[in-house]
């Protein structure tokens, strides 16, 4: 009897938390990849020139450390949405994520043009120049704190 018991525990566990677990995890990840590809298009924005032609075309370094610290600063904020939204329904999560996500990145696009006008010179054109610029790993710093921040926030 006990045998049975554990066997039906274990089905409908299955078939309910399981299920629960497996929609949640596909629907964050999607979440996260929608708002890793605005991200990338947001930087796009903010960089002279093609984002994807200046790293995998012509190697640029200074526009792979912009990009890489982007995609690290919204995966935090994610990730702090995903663990602020845990105790309310996965369709006020998701929603909560996004919205979290697209002012996570809205952030980071001021936080860069801030930068921009208080440091000397031209960010974007710095972003794009041959070698590896100091000013890039301000930035991309500045990426990666905010989203912690933001994610810190959340909680």
């Amino acid at each position: 009897m006990i045998e049975v018991l554990a066997a039906n525990d274990l089905a409908e566990f299955a078939s309910d938390e399981l299920l629960n677990a497996v929609l949640g995890a596909l629907a964050y990840s999607a979440i996260g990849i929608v708002l890793m590809v605005l991200g990338y298009l947001v930087t796009d924005w903010l960089t002279p020139g093609k984002l994807g032609e200046l790293i995998w075309t012509q190697r640029n370094k200074n526009a792979g450390i912009l990009l890489a610290s982007n995609v690290i600063g919204v995966g935090l904020i994610v990730v702090g949405a995903i663990w602020a939204s845990s105790e309310g329904s996965l369709l006020v999560g998701i929603v909560s994520t996004f919205i979290y996500g697209v002012i996570g990145l809205v952030a980071m696009a001021i936080a860069f043009l801030i930068l921009d006008w208080v440091t000397p010179g031209d960010h974007g054109a710095i972003v794009v120049a041959e070698g590896t610029q100091p000013a890039v790993w301000v930035s991309a710093a500045m990426h990666v704190a905010l989203g912690g921040v933001i994610a810190m926030a959340l909680s």
